[in-house]
């Protein structure tokens, strides 16, 4: 019956590891004409799989974890997934029902464990129940966008279900919210009243692009994106000037900064040190919670972002004074042509991580799938990668775990079989959940792996410089992650110079089949912020002066020259 629920919800897969309380389920599974077990080497990779399918198609996902250690391994991935707003159900299995509570062996409490990640999360102790709470919690996942959990005990789930039943079908669409009169004119006052607006767009701003650009155009506003809105905002639009916050670029940084009204739409952009001191600030989100809990309003709107702007338009007035837009993409275009000068390629030295990024973005399909490790990866991306329609960018953005760009690689790659996928990752991110590329290489994924080689987790190391620590704990002694990937059946390709990387691009993305591309990248570059304070500033001359004493200054001076002075 639960089988049957899924089904009826349109599930296609169930990304899990197997085990005997999951035994019954299990069984109905690989029974099912529609939905396919996915098996895994870890149940954090299966849980990061089902939330980046989720994310991509919208659509319900779900995960399965046995009794104990088990579920416990698909929290981490749980609290991507209901971060990044993926409608994602797990089934964490139990114990012996007649055990519970005893301190019986792998016994936990995955109630109590799974209530942070999740909007709904209930224990299924009988036949009679069961239907009630699987009901529940995929209305709970579907219809709040994010994580629901069922507790099921094995012998529990071989009960006989004796009542008579029949499973609903699931058609939960997400709600389209207009805003309300009042607050619809207040915020066209403010825009009409004021000469400088900014527009920061976030994932929210999903399915809102042309009624956006229109909005833009209009008022002369330039657009700011937060990261989970480069997707969504970037392509075609004649009016954004980048990203801000630690790993933007300075012309979206200026263009807040210099704003008499700052419009938030669907962003929850967390980092309050990065909004414009002196701008009114108006956030418009779907979720009411969201609204001023990171910087003081002037309005809130409680809405969707596309029937806000739809409602919107016609009530602001059209502006001719364009200096401030003019201003702002001015500044990105030299921010742009800065950011293009460090993606060169230099013959017979280590490859830029920029260049790399740059190439990749040039050479993958016009509706590539990327997804990105956490730290430098998920910067070179922001900087780099060139989000035409149709593409996507997925990576743990609200969550910022680790090892997460390999398996949503996966997950995307079962939802989209036809579709190009790569991944960037992190040579740390990549070795944290390494025992998953066997699941690329049983499965034959055509997923493409690229590999950005530094030898260390080279942005923890720039939060050390940053405070003054010389970098400490970072270094990572790799394998040949190339040679690796060719014993287990996939397709590896190493690069050392930049002379070279074009050509093993190229291959990688030509192959049919799994490829991995391992790249040395230069482990001393620095992905600077678009603004550096003086505590900064001072920490990294502190480092400067450490490393100097130490003996090995001269290079570490001359990327602090090139980068403050």
């Amino acid at each position: 019956m639960i089988v049957n629920m899924l089904e009826q919800a349109g599930v296609t897969h169930v990304h899990g590891l197997v085990g005997d309380s999951l035994n019954g389920i299990v069984d109905e599974i690989r029974q099912s004409k529609t939905i396919r077990w996915i098996h895994y080497r870890h149940e954090e990779a299966a849980a990061f799989a089902a939330g980046a399918e989720a994310q991509l198609t919208g659509k319900l996902a779900v995960c399965a974890g046995s009794c104990g250690p088990g579920n416990m391994h698909l929290i981490n991935g749980l609290y991507d997934a209901n971060k990044s707003a993926a409608p994602v159900l797990a089934i964490a299995a139990q114990i012996p029902s007649d055990k519970v509570g005893t301190s019986y062996f792998q016994e936990t409490r995955p109630e109590s464990l799974f209530r942070e990640c999740s909007y709904y999360c209930e224990t299924i102790t009988s036949e009679r129940q069961m239907p009630y709470i699987v009901e529940n919690a995929i209305q709970a996942a579907i219809g709040q966008r994010g994580v629901a959990v069922i507790s099921i005990s094995g012998d529990v789930a071989f009960e006989k279900v004796e009542a008579e039943f029949v499973p609903r079908t699931f058609k939960v669409a997400p709600p389209l919210l207009h805003p309300n009169r009042e607050s619809l004119l207040a915020l066209a006052d403010l825009i009409n009243e004021n000469d400088k607006v900014a527009l920061l767009c976030g994932a929210g701003c999903a399915g809102a692009h042309p009624v956006l650009i229109e909005l833009a155009e209009k008022i002369g506003s330039p657009i700011v994106h937060a990261l989970r809105g480069k997707e969504h905002v970037q392509y075609d639009n004649p009016y954004d000037v980048g990203m801000t916050g630690l790993i933007g670029i300075s012309s979206g940084y200026q263009a807040l900064e210099e704003c008499s009204v700052l419009v938030m739409l669907g962003t929850d952009f967390p980092y309050n040190e990065w909004y414009p001191p002196k701008a009114k600030i108006v956030q418009v989100d779907i979720r009411p919670e969201r609204l001023g809990r990171r910087c003081v309003l002037q309005l809130g709107i409680a809405a969707s972002v596309k029937e806000t702007l739809e409602d919107l338009l016609p009530l602001v007035e059209i502006k001719s004074d364009r200096k401030y837009l003019e201003k702002s993409q001015e500044r990105y275009r030299e921010a742009r042509n800065n950011l293009d000068e460090h993606a060169q390629d230099e013959k017979e030295k280590l490859i830029h991580p920029e260049y790399l990024t740059k190439l990749i973005s040039e050479q993958a399909a016009a509706n590539a799938i990327f997804t990105v490790d956490v730290g430098t990866p998920t910067v070179w991306a922001a900087r780099y990668l060139d989000m035409k329609p149709g593409r996507r960018l997925i990576g743990s953005f609200n969550h910022g775990s680790m090892a997460s760009a390999m398996p949503q690689a996966i997950g995307a790659q079962f939802a989209f079989p036809q579709r190009q996928v790569i991944a960037l990752c992190g040579d740390g991110g990549f070795a944290m959940l390494m025992g998953d590329i066997l699941t690329i290489a049983q499965y034959n994924l055509p997923v493409k792996l690229v590999i950005y080689n530094n030898s260390s987790l080279g942005f923890v190391g720039m939060e050390m410089k940053v405070i003054g620590m010389p970098p400490f704990g970072i270094d990572l002694k790799n394998p040949n992650f190339a040679a690796m990937a060719e014993t287990m059946g996939i397709k590896g390709i190493k690069v050392e110079y930049a002379e070279n990387l074009p050509i093993a691009i190229d291959q990688m993305l030509q192959h049919e089949g799994p490829v991995l591309l391992d790249v040395i990248v230069n482990p001393t570059e620095l992905s600077m912020p678009p603004k550096v304070s003086l505590g900064q500033a001072t920490g990294f001359s502190i480092y400067m002066v450490k490393q100097t004493l130490m003996g090995d200054g001269k290079e570490v001076w001359d990327t602090i020259k090139s980068n403050f002075l």
